[in-house]
């Protein structure tokens, strides 16, 4: 009988295979577009590097000011108790490691948006590229319900890695955040270029309906209220994608340095869509697109070193739902000028927390259990036990790459074909997970079936019925 060891290496090696194909795949496609002789395409790339290089600084800025708030959490961290004990079985690590990484994530975001606001004072701090859409210098910053809300969510996490909270009051906190949102109308076209064709359908292609009131308000100009369907579907869309995507990057946060250097990854993914939608001037949201990008990536890649394995600070759920909520804020507003086809993109290129969070409702459900109980088959968890944590950690970044690569593909027109191979991509893993994870369940059902074989061939001779097989151990919490 194979073990599971095996089975998660040959596992690990099919996918391994499976990502690099996809990369080179892209890697190909890319190619073939920057060999094109069209003047206009190049232009476009010229104009994509120009426009990062006039922002790098915000980057930068949220590179170093991480890289050296870091050290001081740590040793708050250390000073008031506020550490991760590995209590559970299914912890990693063996030794307390302190928490507040998430601390230091949102000081160098913080500091980078804030350099931003001083460069609407002090021109010259970022050469933002021109834009048709922006007629006023504070339109180009990042919204203030945008950095609000982040703050909430990191106060959210903060108070759970010290205290600890109810679930219902994280819920609560990142709705609050998510309304925030669409207060500032950020993410509430994103329904619209499905919901088009129902407007072609009744005739009313803005989907704003007049309801009759039976009153009439003094002074008012009509006796009717509005319904806007795209806002408030894309309102709806909002809640359930903040709070999607929070819980996404708090389950696979596992692994020393794996959030972080797949968030860097979905960040470059998402940066070279918006440099190319900035080029385009596609709208108003360009500018702080780039900004929020340029944040988060220089954020990761300052923390990365101190929590690449061995890790000595743990991001925490302040760091983890900050990385979900700012990436999910990208992507919405990537649908900002009704495409809602590049809000697809950016989920492809978050796409390796989305699967696994899908596999973990998919897997305690077969099981029989809520899907707020833990594990330890996450995807982290199965390649941890046959490649080490590095190992794990590694591949897990070779997978994000090749759908940040296939989200990029999507932004640039070749959507049909990509949509076929992120499904094709995602479904390998899908299986293949599942399949290692009840494995013990699949042998079990083996046993049983020989078991009835052997009663109805020999009836006299009764075998005893085997011991019902418990799958996954699904009794901890996750961290």
């Amino acid at each position: 009988m194979r073990t599971g060891c095996a089975d998660g290496a040959a596992w690990t090696a099919r996918t391994w295979i499976a990502a690099s194909c996809v990369a080179a795949l892209c890697n190909l496609a890319l190619g073939a577009d920057a060999a094109s002789p069209s003047v206009e395409s190049e232009i476009e790339k010229a104009s994509r590097w120009e426009i990062f290089n006039g922002y790098a600084w915000i980057m930068a800025i949220a590179f170093v000011v991480t890289l050296l708030t870091t050290p001081l959490m740590r040793r708050l961290a250390i000073n008031y108790g506020v550490v991760d004990r590995p209590s559970e079985a299914r912890k990693v690590h063996r030794m307390p490691v302190a928490y507040l990484g998430g601390v230091a994530v949102f000081l160098g975001m913080l500091a980078a948006i804030l350099y931003s606001y001083a460069s609407v004072k002090w021109a010259g701090l970022v050469e933002y590229h021109g834009s048709t859409h922006v007629s006023e210098p504070e339109q180009r910053i990042v919204p203030l319900f945008i950095l609000f809300g982040m703050t909430v969510v990191v106060v959210v996490g903060l108070l759970d890695d010290v205290w600890g909270l109810a679930p219902r009051v994280k819920i609560g906190g990142l709705l609050f955040a998510a309304a925030l949102l669409a207060i500032d109308d950020i993410g509430a076209r994103v329904a619209a270029q499905v919901l088009s064709p129902l407007g072609t359908l009744l005739g009313n292609t803005s989907l704003v309906f007049t309801i009759p009131l039976p009153f009439h308000f003094p002074g008012a100009e009509s006796s009717g209220l509005h319904f806007d369907l795209v806002y408030w579907v894309g309102t709806a869309i909002i809640g359930f994608f903040v709070l999607g995507a929070c819980n996404a990057t708090n389950l696979i946060d596992g692994l020393d340095g794996l959030l972080t250097g797949t968030t860097a990854i979905s960040a470059l993914g998402l940066l070279i869509i918006s440099l190319g939608l900035a080029a385009f001037d596609d709208g108003v949201r360009d500018t702080q697109r780039l900004v929020l990008c340029m944040a988060l990536l220089g954020a990761c890649l300052g923390f990365l070193p101190h929590n690449f394995n061995p890790a000595t600070i743990f991001l925490g759920d302040a760091g983890s739902l900050l990385l979900g909520y700012t990436t999910i804020v990208i992507i919405l507003t990537l649908g900002a000028t009704d495409k809602t086809h590049l809000v697809m993109a950016g989920l492809i290129v978050f796409a390796v927390p989305l699967i696994d969070t899908s596999l973990a409702i998919v897997r305690r459900k077969m099981a029989g259990q809520s899907i707020s109980s833990a594990d330890s088959d996450h995807l982290h968890h199965m390649l941890k036990r046959s490649l080490g944590v590095k190992g794990a950690v590694l591949v897990l970044y070779a997978m994000a790459a090749s759908f940040a690569a296939l989200g990029v593909l999507v932004s640039m027109g070749r959507a049909r074909v990509v949509y076929i191979l992120a499904l094709m991509l995602a479904s390998f893993i899908g299986v293949t997970a599942i399949k290692i994870a009840r494995r013990k369940f699949i042998e079990q059902q083996a046993i049983d079936s020989e078991a009835r074989r052997a009663n109805a061939l020999h009836p006299l001779h009764e075998t005893p019925k085997s011991e019902p097989v418990h799958v996954g151990g699904e009794t901890a919490s996750v961290r």
